[in-house]
């Protein structure tokens, strides 16, 4: 494996025609992952829960962010006058986890000394502390995390300074805002978590393009139209756009739609960087990517039921067997990098345009690392 170009720029040529891929030590490399896990992840938006997980005034969902990477605990809290927040679960005075089990609260107590806060996280009671100087203070409070909802899904980070969560998914919300996605039901049964044996960028670029599909899934090659299959650029995120073949099932997108009078199959949306929200007439199938180091992956595959008399058909059917075969081609694709033969690769200009744009910006992320180190 050729590795004079680490700790060096990355290259990925703006012209797909004339590209080449993120080199193969990229992959595996301790100092990529770190990149990502501090500059990228923390600044990024990233599904945490949907709006039943505190449906009423009281309820409390406890969460660590992005688990095995950021490992950061948080706490999403509504509050007596029906307002939403999403704060540290790190008790400001030992450090202690403060909300371990989700519930209906009055207010947050750490078990461990009885600090006591408000449901907005404010500070509120401590015992033996009459005689401390210049308390409390804000430090004091429960730091509070950026979020925002769309339709039902609640997005949180940990970067105040980061684009607003509309740069990154204000393009699907756009195109599918037609779709009733405040029915949707999440099955938990229908949900289900793989342990991938590669680097989670092998696993977001197999998703971004469609040119295996003939290749590597027989049943999904059945339900869509290969030959009208294309990719969709935006800023932080694209689409990937399957269309029904035969009587297979299909969306009938309204008159409004740029996709009206198409049998849409299936909107497949990548938002950088991890997380993928697949439309699907029975509903919506959520994958969200947590590195779990260089060459070690979780995959969560979250499901939101709308019609449940459409489950099992078409580009929707079928989800687990997918997974198994993506995750056999991944795991082959990470032994296949740390050859000493393989240096980078080139891009199909009509199927690997969301390859070539993932590229872009991890490469981007990397240098802007790489020149603030000197």
């Amino acid at each position: 494996m050729a590795d004079n170009g680490r700790r060096r720029p990355v290259e990925i040529d703006l012209d797909i025609a004339r590209a080449s891929t993120l080199p193969g030590w990229f992959y595996g490399d301790p100092q990529v992952y770190r990149v990502m896990r501090e500059r990228v992840f923390p600044r990024s938006w990233h599904l945490v829960a949907d709006t039943d997980s505190v449906k009423v005034p009281g309820q409390t969902h406890p969460f660590t962010l992005l688990e095995g990477c950021l490992d950061e605990p948080l706490v999403l809290v509504r509050d007596e006058h029906d307002a939403i927040h999403c704060l540290s679960n790190v008790c400001t005075h030992r450090g202690t986890i403060v909300v371990e089990h989700g519930g209906r609260e009055r207010c947050l107590t750490c078990r461990y000394h009885g600090r006591r806060f408000r449901l907005d996280g404010t500070f509120e009671y401590m015992p033996e502390f009459q005689q401390a100087q210049g308390f409390p203070t804000e430090a004091d409070n429960l730091r509070r995390v950026p979020f925002a909802a769309w339709r039902k899904f609640i997005f949180a980070n940990l970067d105040a300074s980061a684009p607003p969560l509309d740069e990154t998914i204000g393009d699907m919300a756009r195109r599918c805002d037609w779709l009733p996605l405040d029915d949707l039901a999440f099955d938990a049964t229908r949900s289900k978590e793989y342990l991938v044996r590669a680097n989670w960028a092998l696993y977001v670029e197999n998703y971004l393009e469609g040119f295996h599909i003939p290749f590597v899934h027989a049943g999904l090659n059945e339900a869509i139209d290969y030959g009208s299959y294309r990719t969709e650029i935006y800023a932080r995120s694209n689409l990937q756009l399957g269309i029904a073949k035969g009587a297979e099932a299909c969306f009938e997108p309204p008159p409004a739609s740029p996709d009206h009078g198409q049998r849409v199959a299936a909107y497949y949306w990548w938002l950088f960087p991890n997380t993928m929200f697949n439309f699907y007439p029975w509903g919506v199938s959520v994958n969200v990517v947590r590195p779990l180091g260089p060459e070690l992956t979780r995959v969560s595959f979250l499901s939101y039921v709308l019609d449940r008399s459409r489950l099992d058909q078409g580009a929707g059917a079928g989800l687990d067997r997918v997974e198994r075969e993506d995750e056999a081609v991944v795991e082959a694709v990470q032994r296949g990098v740390r050859s000493r033969f393989y240096g980078r690769g080139r891009y199909s200009p009509t199927r690997e345009q969301g390859v070539h744009h993932f590229h872009r910006l991890m490469a981007a992320a990397y240098n802007d690392a790489l020149r603030d180190a000197v």
